[in-house]
């Protein structure tokens, strides 16, 4: 018995457990130092490991140069793409302090920046009174990630350089001759070990990331260059140009609408400035609004020259500013009607540029894509709101007609409401249509096609190729609903499954009217990967579970975007899969030739032109038609409803089952 209790047995035990990696102690806790942590995890720090993380490597090196100019010590900001990837901004202001640390006193402040995270001068308002780098990770990170990174301060006229590698230090600070200038030039190159050797940087991708934060700050000249070797077939981006907008977004805005008619013709657009006070910090804000008569808007906000695609509380603070304006208005005028008014009644079509500048801004998460401050929606609030007012007393005419545009589309959401007529309404008085549809022109559906994108990124490259006459656009948030595992009650509530069903106007089930269907093609257009497949998979159980005759009738069409496009000289062909690829390469260009591919991401990161001419363009594009089995193959129809349900349905245990019989029968890689 007394065997049973001694030591040697558990002894023994625990050394199995260690052996069998149980155990858990004090050596497997890694400290990760210095600026290993962002190589390791630069997801946290860039949002990812992919061509688009990497833009953000320029982000963070113009935005310290644009605080430099905010706070008004630059004045000229250069920025340069050179051909081995390599990226040179330089600007004009103080320069990146030289002397020792006080905490560091071997080190350089200029090294401290470099190699340390949370250091820099923007934790407080000494130095900089707004900025758009907050966390002191940026310049740090850029160097962590950079294969190579050189910095040049000129301060006192004379000229020191450090150059670093990975994170590290490469050479000590050294100080070079007299230069009659001042500031900081930064230049990297992205690391390939984390973003590839397939990762570049597109001239017209920096390009418009430059030229955008010309025009958020029209105190600043930007002077944009690129190797004219990187500028390849149709890119028409320009190899040098300075850029400066006296009427910042103003300006942007006016470019982008182009010849664009204008449901009012004067912008509205200002700036001011709020002084801090004992309940708020104050701050700047900048806005530029039109309303053009296609309706076809955007909004597109910047705290601090930050870009934030997410919106927030700077976004909210304007849409309500703009809304209780309006309706004050319309009391003040006795206008009837303006009650059932809402915000995306006044603002669904509009075309949007927000600017805010504000000390301490919060954001979420270190990409810095949503702007959560409480204080940036009062600020906004306040300034807009006053604004907007003063702009619709002064302009009667233009506010009149805003006014009655609002009430009419409240009044057609309204009636959407209560399943009226969704029938199409004349070119002049136009059915208000839901959601982001960008309609087709023709009012007879014979010819007309409704494309089905995944998306705003998407949906925006397919508005540019479209024809305006024949070719509507609907992106979709994401992955919708899928209705063969959803509730009737879930389908309702369902707002992206409502906007289609209103956008088609046939109605769905037993209350589908063919006649009513708006559209000749409904084309599904997702992107040519896994996520893209699932999408139009899910669209297809919609169709076929709550409008089967819309199928049975010929009106449902898939897109067969391209994977590839590939140039040699002035030959270019696309392919769809890595097969075709291959098959191209060997059938359509000189085997003695380099044959240049490029591989599309997505629909959203393909040129506009690109998705025109494989896609969109009925003459040169490829659809494929769904159908479904004859009426009179009853065991067919059957056989096809299992498999819906089987595949899509609730009971995932039958998928499984699925799987575990056809697997044998896959030939391909499968990408899961």
């Amino acid at each position: 018995m007394a065997d049973l209790f001694s030591s040697k047995p558990r002894a023994a035990k625990t050394k199995d457990k260690e052996s069998r990696g149980d155990g858990y102690t004090a050596k497997d806790i890694e400290v990760l130092e210095g600026l290993e942590p962002v190589r390791r995890r630069p997801g946290m720090y860039i949002g990812g490991t992919d061509e688009k993380a990497m833009y953000h490597l320029i982000a963070e090196v113009l935005d310290n140069a644009m605080d430099e100019a905010v706070a008004g010590h630059a004045t000229t900001i250069e920025v340069h793409l050179d051909e081995d990837n390599a990226v040179m901004v330089r600007d004009n202001g103080r320069g990146v302090p030289i002397d020792p640390h006080p905490k560091f006193p071997k080190k350089s402040a200029l090294e401290v920046i470099m190699t340390t995270l949370h250091s820099g001068g923007k934790f407080s308002d000494k130095v900089y009174q707004t900025s758009g780098g907050l966390h002191g990770v940026g310049a740090s990170v850029v160097n962590a990630l950079s294969s190579e990174m050189i910095v040049e301060v000129a301060r006192d006229k004379t000229l020191y350089s450090q150059s670093f590698s990975r994170g590290h230090v490469k050479t000590k600070l050294t100080k070079g001759g007299a230069v009659n200038r001042r500031g900081t030039t930064v230049r990297f190159t992205p690391d390939t070990q984390i973003f590839g050797k397939d990762a570049h940087y597109k001239p017209a991708a920096v390009y418009r990331m430059v030229r955008s934060k010309a025009y958020l700050f029209e105190g600043v000249r930007v002077r944009w260059s690129v190797e004219k070797s990187l500028l390849k077939g149709d890119d028409k981006t320009p190899a040098e140009e300075e850029l400066h907008f006296e009427n910042g977004l103003a300006d942007y805005l006016e470019h982008v609408l182009g010849e664009r008619k204008r449901l009012i013709q004067p912008f509205f657009s200002g700036k001011a400035e709020l002084e801090a006070s004992s309940n708020d910090s104050g701050g700047r804000v900048e806005w530029a609004l039109c309303w053009p008569d296609d309706e076809d808007g955007f909004l597109n906000s910047y705290c601090n020259t930050i870009p934030t695609p997410e919106g927030g509380t700077h976004e909210q603070g304007m849409k309500s500013a703009l809304l209780r304006a309006l309706k004050s208005y319309a009391e003040m005028s006795n206008t009837k009607g303006a009650g059932i008014v809402s915000g995306e009644d006044l603002w669904g079509g509009a075309c949007m540029m927000l600017s805010v500048f504000v000390k301490e801004p919060q954001f979420q998460g270190q990409t810095k894509e949503k702007l959560v401050s409480v204080s940036a929606s009062r600020l906004v609030d306040t300034v807009i709101k006053d604004h907007f007012d003063h702009w619709l007393s002064g302009d009667p005419a233009s506010a009149n007609t805003l006014l009655e545009t609002a009430i009419a589309r409240a009044n057609d959401r309204v009636r959407k409401k209560q399943d009226q007529d969704l029938s199409r309404k004349s070119a002049t008085k136009k059915l208000r249509l839901p959601g982001k549809l960008t309609d087709c022109t023709r009012t007879n559906p014979i010819g007309t096609e409704l494309f089905i994108v995944e998306g705003d990124s998407a949906g925006g490259s397919a508005k540019q190729a479209r024809s305006r006459e024949t070719q509507a656009v609907l992106p979709l948030r994401g992955k919708i609903l899928n209705v063969a595992s959803a509730t009737d009650d879930k389908l309702r509530a369902n707002q992206e499954l409502q906007d289609l069903i209103e956008a088609l106007g046939c109605g769905i089930r037993d209350r589908y009217d063919e006649s009513k269907l708006r559209y000749e093609k409904i084309i599904i257009m997702t992107d040519a990967d896994v996520d893209g497949a699932h999408i139009a998979s899910l669209l297809m159980t919609f169709f076929y579970r709550e409008m089967p005759q819309l199928i049975a009738n010929g009106h449902l069409y898939l897109a067969m975007p391209p994977l590839f496009r590939l140039t040699q000289k002035a030959t270019i062909a696309y392919a769809m899969n890595d097969a075709h690829k291959e098959q191209l390469i060997k059938s359509h260009f000189d085997a003695r030739g380099k044959v240049e591919v490029s591989r599309f991401k997505g629909l959203g990161e393909m040129p506009a032109s690109y998705l025109k001419e494989t896609t969109m363009d009925p003459a040169r594009r490829t659809l494929l038609k769904v159908i479904l089995a004859d009426d009179s193959e009853k065991s067919v129809q059957r056989a096809t409803a299992k498999l819906v349900e089987q595949l899509m349905g609730r009971k995932p245990e039958e998928r499984f089952k699925f799987i575990q019989e056809n697997a044998q029968f896959a030939t391909a890689a499968l990408d899961i």
